[in-house]
């Protein structure tokens, strides 16, 4: 059995852990919300500019069909975002995880998400597809630096708030990569934040732009003709390349928004063993310290019977 001193350090140790997570506890718990804020913020931008983009594709297949999407049109970079290539002979996949640590299995179960992917993928097209990764945050880059994966580029300290420059050096290589042909479709793999309690990775296909079926069959259904000017091509390329930044925004936010929910829940559930394992060693250091002193007693009582 422990001494009472090796308890009282322990007691120690185990107390300085305990204001530490509280003290990150604390800090999550504030910036979580103002994370939340910029999220719930941001989505309705996101959703809006999907219906727009849905429109204008169904908009641009009506009008290709009379011929005023011609091959100049197609040949521009930002509508051959739009095209599939021909065969899909590499993958690629945007990971988005957290920079820092200490916020549960949230990192590792995305990165487990963006193997998985890439093993469905593999199985779909029946062959052992290459596959390149292009890194969003320090646990993922560590990740596949670790797994000896191929890293086509990395992002890594982007903050709480991600500057533009940044997102679109991210869309520029991903882009590029597929405007080039060496990578043949991507995907983002993130972890989707749903509530304080509730992180899900997710993936959602990136390239080639493809609106989300559920929006398209809306806005199909809505029986409302638009004029555009100058054209639904003209407006369609210059759409695309903002649809493509926010659609991995966007993402971005909401990893950082489930990092410090994954890490206020992960803090807590910490201060709370702490805090059961400081009234544990106090009950047994309450026991040794009187085990001790009934020793002592003893030791008193039979010295002063012999003598």
């Amino acid at each position: 059995m422990a001494t009472a001193r090796e308890i009282r350090r322990r007691i120690r140790s185990v107390k300085n852990v305990a204001q530490i997570t509280r003290a990150l506890q604390l800090v999550a718990s504030s910036k979580v919300r103002r994370a939340q804020e910029r999220v719930e913020a941001a989505r309705p931008y996101s959703d809006q500019l999907r219906r727009v983009l849905a429109r204008l594709a169904s908009a641009g297949d009506a009008v290709d069909e009379g011929g005023a999407f011609g091959d100049t049109d197609r040949e521009d970079a930002d509508l051959r975002l739009l095209t599939p290539h021909a065969e899909v002979r590499s993958i690629g996949i945007l990971l988005v995880t957290p920079d820092r640590g200490l916020a549960g299995a949230i990192s590792s179960n995305t990165n487990r998400r963006a193997l998985q992917q890439v093993t469905e993928l593999r199985r779909a097209a029946g062959s052992d597809i290459p596959v390149q990764f292009v890194a969003v945050g320090r646990r993922g880059r560590d990740f596949l630096t670790r797994n000896r994966l191929p890293l086509l580029a990395e992002f890594t300290n982007l903050g709480d708030i991600p500057s533009i420059a940044t997102i679109r050096a991210i869309a520029r290589v991903v882009s590029d990569a597929y405007l080039t042909g060496s990578v043949d479709t991507w995907y983002l793999v993130y972890p989707r934040f749903v509530s304080t309690l509730t992180q899900t990775p997710t993936v959602i296909p990136l390239l080639p732009v493809q609106p989300p079926a559920d929006i398209a069959a809306e806005v199909a259904e809505a029986d409302i003709d638009y004029i555009y000017e100058p054209s639904a091509a003209a407006i369609y390329s210059a759409l695309l390349p903002r649809y493509l930044e926010t659609t991995i925004y966007q993402p971005i936010l909401e990893s950082v928004a489930s990092f410090y929910a994954a890490q206020f829940v992960a803090m807590k559930n910490a201060t709370d063993n702490a805090t059961d394992l400081v009234s544990d060693l106090t009950l047994t250091y309450n026991k040794a310290r009187q085990a001790s002193i009934t020793t002592q007693i003893l030791e008193v009582v039979a010295g002063a019977g012999a003598s």
